[in-house]
Formats: C-alpha cells, structure tokens, sequence
C-alpha cells in the first residue's frame, strides 16, 4: 500500500521537477515477469524507473545502509526495495534469491548490471548477475537507457537539479530461451553484453568502457553537454 501511496505522490511532483520524457514504455509487458535493466547514473534512476514503467510495480534490491536510519528505512522499503549487503559471495547470492522470489511471482524487479553509479561519464561493463535470473526464470530482459539523470542529480550532489531534462528510453525483450538451458559463463557473458549493447544503444550519447565501474571517481571526462539537448520533452 505505501509503495502506491508514494507512487501516486511521486509521480506528478517529478514530472513537475523534470522535464521527463519517456520512449517505448509498450515494450514493457503488462504482465508475468520481467527484468528491467538500466544504466546507472544517479540516485535518482530509481525513482524515474518506477515512474516511467507506468503501473507496474518495480522492486529493486538496496544496499543495507538506506535501511539502518528509520527515516530513511520507511521511504526505501515504501519504494519497493530489499535490503542487502553488497559484500560479494553469500550477500550477492542473497540478492539473487530475492530477486528471483520477485520473479517468481510474475513481478518486475530492476536491475543495474553494472553494479554502482557510474562516476566518470562511461557506461561500463556489465556484471553477470542479470544474466543468472534471466536464465533461471526464463523471464525477459527489457533494456532501458536512462539519459540525463546524472544531470539531474550529480553522484556527490545533495539536492537535485529541478528542471533538468531527463529520458527513459525502453527497447525491446531480450529473450533469454535463445542461449539455451546450459547455464555456463560463456552464455552468461554473451547475454550480459548484448544487455549492455542495447543499454548503450537507447543512450545513444554515453560512451562505453569494457571495464567495471568502480565507487571512485576516475580523471575522466564528464558526460558531454549534448545529453540536456537529446533529453528534450518532445
């Protein structure tokens, strides 16, 4: 009830804090369930996810720490996430159960395949995890390139930008079926980049690093400034 309560709050207060424009949300099924696999810009990407998917509800999983203030746990738990710790191994195996619970149940659960915000302009290298729930659940993947959100709300930025233009582009299902049943890293790969392929093709405008984002800034460059430009409403 309160991830409704928020989402029909939320949704008119961002549309009227950004110039949101949102492309090919009949990709998305109505539903059974589905993968949704975005780029990762912003804190703010998983605000504008639910909000452009429409009404379906998306759930992500969270790094624990959202969780340990009960100011913030509410809000976090009220926007449909789960909370886990992102220390590798049996708290990554975690993170896949509960997705796939969420799957299971003919849900949408959310995904970042490159495992942190991106902090110096690139789309990066996808981990293989997206890959693994596709498989296990058969269900699709919808591809989704998120544009502008880094504008919007820089990484180290407090507040937001308001009225900064933002796009939410949808492509279309990758059907996991085609990779077969035999689940080995190969097909784990080739999945997990033709995702990051689409990601990087709805952008349009990001550059891709074959290399794994990290949570430092890197002497970089920023993205560049015709992001704003290929947000515009239309």
């Amino acid at each position: 009830m309160l991830y409704w309560t928020l989402k029909v709050t939320l949704t008119p207060a961002m549309r009227l804090g950004f110039r949101i424009r949102i492309e090919g949300r009949e990709h998305v099924p109505r539903t059974g369930p589905v993968i949704v696999a975005a780029n990762h810009r912003s804190f703010l990407d998983s605000l504008f996810l639910p909000l452009a998917i429409g009404w379906r509800r998306l759930t992500f999983v969270a790094k624990a720490e959202y969780f340990e203030k009960r100011r913030s746990a509410w809000f976090f738990r009220g926007v449909g996430q789960i909370p886990i710790q992102r220390t590798g191994g049996a708290a990554s195996e975690a993170a896949l159960r509960a997705a796939t619970a969420v799957l299971r149940r003919g849900d949408a659960f959310g995904i970042y395949p490159e495992g942190t915000r991106s902090r110096d302009g690139y789309t990066h290298r996808g981990h293989t995890g997206v890959a693994r729930l596709a498989l296990a659940t058969a269900a699709p993947i919808v591809p989704v390139g998120l544009v502008g959100t880094d504008e919007a709300q820089p990484t180290d930025a407090r507040l937001p930008r308001l009225l900064t233009p933002v796009a939410v582009r949808f492509g279309a299902p990758i059907r996991p079926d085609r990779y077969g049943d035999d689940v080995d890293g190969l097909a784990l790969r080739a999945l997990t980049d033709e995702v990051m392929f689409e990601i990087v093709q709805l952008c349009g405008t990001y550059d891709y690093r074959d290399t794994y984002a990290t949570r430092q800034a890197e002497d970089l460059p920023t993205p560049p400034a015709r992001v704003a430009a290929l947000a515009q409403p239309a």
